[in-house]
Order: C-alpha cells, then sequence, then structure tokens
C-alpha cells in the first residue's frame, strides 16, 4: 500500500521517534512510505529548497494518491490537521482510510478532535510504548 506518514514539520517534534518506528514497522511489511524524508533531523533546511506552493501541491498529490493516511499526531501540528481532514473529508467516494496515532501520556494536550474521532473511516489508537505502537501497526497494517 502507498501510505502518507503525517507528522509535525515546524511544530512539536516530540513524536519523530515514534514516526520513525512506525515508517520501519510499515516498510517491514512491504509499504511504501510516501513521506519518510519528513523524518529526517534536518527536514526543514530540506524542505526549504522548494517554495511553499510546491510543498502545497507535492502533498495534495501525495494525499490523493495515497491508500492510508497514517497520523502520528502527539506534537501541536495545523498541517497534521489539514492532512487528517483533507483524507477524512473525501474518504467516502476515495475509499482512503486514516489512523491516529498519539502517545497517551500527551493526550492532556492533544486536540479531542483527535481524541475523540469515530468516523467510520478511522482508526484512532493513543499508545503507551512505543512497543505497543509497533504491535498496534502490525495488527493494523501488517
Amino acid at each position: 500500500m502507498r501510505i502518507y506518514l503525517a507528522c509535525t514539520v515546524r511544530g512539536d517534534r516530540s513524536g519523530v521517534l515514534a514516526g520513525r518506528a512506525i515508517c520501519e514497522r510499515l516498510e517491514h511489511h512491504g509499504h511504501e512510505v510516501q513521506t519518510k524524508h519528513l523524518l529526517a533531523d534536518d527536514v526543514e533546511a530540506a524542505e526549504a529548497r522548494l517554495t511553499e506552493g510546491d510543498v502545497f501541491c507535492r502533498d495534495l498529490d501525495w494525499l490523493t494518491r495515497c491508500d492510508v493516511l497514517v497520523a502520528e499526531a502527539s506534537g501541536s501540528s495545523y498541517g497534521v490537521g489539514f492532512e487528517v481532514g483533507y483524507v477524512l473529508g473525501r474518504a467516502h467516494a476515495s475509499r482512503q482510510r486514516v489512523v491516529l496515532l498519539y502517545d497517551r501520556g500527551r493526550r492532556h494536550a492533544i486536540s479531542r478532535l483527535i481524541t475523540g474521532n469515530r468516523d467510520p473511516n478511522c482508526a484512532t489508537f493513543g499508545y503507551g510504548s512505543i512497543e505497543e505502537l509497533t504491535a498496534f501497526i502490525d495488527r493494523t497494517l501488517g
């Protein structure tokens, strides 16, 4: 499957280690992760080479063509919220799915639109450890 892995780029990057673990498990299962580059430590410098319009067009193309959007939503990010809303808003027609993941220890700081999501095209999971997170990925997308 083609996976769009959404994570915070410019905001709170506390979920980047979890994002790397998610990416590793997805690739282990043979999935193509379109946005793997967002997990690099130097992502901001690399993305700065593109115009904002280029990033928007590229990412919308990837969002339109992905089979599943997996969002590590532990950090505050307007971009991740936009990506999730974009895919869920068209999921009924596109048959795309969303998997929302967040660190349970940060639940108090995470939007209730994430933690309370009950959309039928979305699975939401709060994890307590990287091991728990990767086991969920194995069960859900393995």
